[in-house]
């Protein structure tokens, strides 16, 4: 096996968080879930472990240091036990494969018994009696950044102390829902379908803009290794409005206004998200002109403040023909008084 830091790109003098953080970054890129056309995936994976092993535990990595033991966590010139030889019966001539042990004394004076084996994977250390186990380091880093590959292809790659592979987790999903516009501002339920046929009612926060991300934990992919199933995420969309038309935070409307209100000007009621509210229209108001009512669009993220609403006037002439309005179009035609 190479050098411990030379697998994981460190110089000697690195502190224990640049391991850890090189391990973390290397782990990611070479774990075998993410190489699966890589056929020396998981030799690479079990180096990487290896060398994190002896360098992620202080003390395993000031006895590579001293030269007590190599780069695959053998002790170097061991002659046994006490002062046993290191003979056919004791542990001088360690090969792979082989099975050994140490001693070492406890926080209490009492002797602890370590076990470790050789196999093509490089050295597993086994349980030991009395406490002074593997301290869990190891174990926090892998599961805390490998929980999306894991657990049911086998071991991950010669996973030290033989622990079994971390589960590999469905994957996440994401649901574009629909909100009507009035639900964006002041939130409610709405109904999300997932992927699995189920129908599932979660509430939308008041005031949530287009692309707000609500968090369904398990309701994502099933695993196809018996892991934990993925997230599913809903993901707020506007829905057209019959009425409005979204500009970003900015809503747009078309007013019909009387033929006589735009000539002689007048107060109209203009809808809203919220409710109606009175706009007043100038004499000689030309159709396509638009006015502005500030604050009654949708919700600014992050803000407390709303975009605006946008009114469009168009003339609009009588349902119903009307012979006097007839006549005067005549006359102003015809250049009559």
């Amino acid at each position: 096996m190479r050098d411990p830091y030379d697998v994981l790109g460190v110089a000697k003098n690195a502190d224990q968080n640049e391991i850890k953080r090189a391990f973390r970054k290397l782990a990611k890129k070479l774990h075998p879930d993410a190489n699966t056309t890589d056929p020396k995936a998981q030799e690479k994976f079990a180096e990487l472990n290896g060398a994190y092993e002896i360098l992620g535990e202080p003390d395993k990595r000031a006895q590579f240091d001293r030269g007590e033991i190599d780069a695959e966590g053998k002790p170097r010139g061991f002659e046994g036990f006490g002062a046993g030889g290191g003979g056919p019966g004791g542990f001088g001539g360690f090969r792979r494969g082989q099975q050994g042990g140490n001693f070492r004394q406890g926080p209490q004076g009492e002797t602890i018994f370590e076990s470790f084996s050789f196999g093509p994977e490089g050295m597993r250390r086994g349980g030991a009696q009395g406490g002074g186990g593997h301290g869990g380091g190891f174990d926090d880093v892998i599961s805390d950044i490998l929980g999306g590959f894991g657990r049911g292809r086998g071991q991950a790659g010669g996973h030290p102390g033989g622990a079994d592979a971390h589960a590999t987790r469905g994957g996440d999903i994401e649901i574009s829902v629909p909100v009507p516009l009035e639900r964006v501002v002041e939130g409610g339920p709405v109904k999300v379908h997932l992927p699995n046929g189920r129908a599932v009612e979660v509430k939308v926060p008041a005031r949530v803009a287009e692309g707000y991300r609500l968090r369904l934990k398990g309701q994502g992919e099933p695993s196809p290794f018996g892991g934990a199933p993925g997230d599913a995420y809903v993901v707020v969309a506007y829905a057209p409005h019959r009425q409005f038309r979204v500009e970003g935070t900015d809503l747009r409307t078309d007013l019909p206004v009387p033929l006589a209100d735009a000539v002689l000007g007048a107060k109209v009621r203009v809808p809203t998200l919220a409710s109606a509210v009175d706009l007043s229209i100038p004499a000689w108001t030309n159709s396509g002109r638009t006015f502005r009512l500030r604050g009654k669009g949708l919700p600014k993220e992050g803000s407390s403040e709303n975009g605006d609403l946008l009114v469009t006037v168009r003339v609009s002439l009588p349902d119903t023909p009307d012979a006097e309005l007839e006549a005067l179009m005549r006359r102003r035609r015809d250049g009559g008084e």
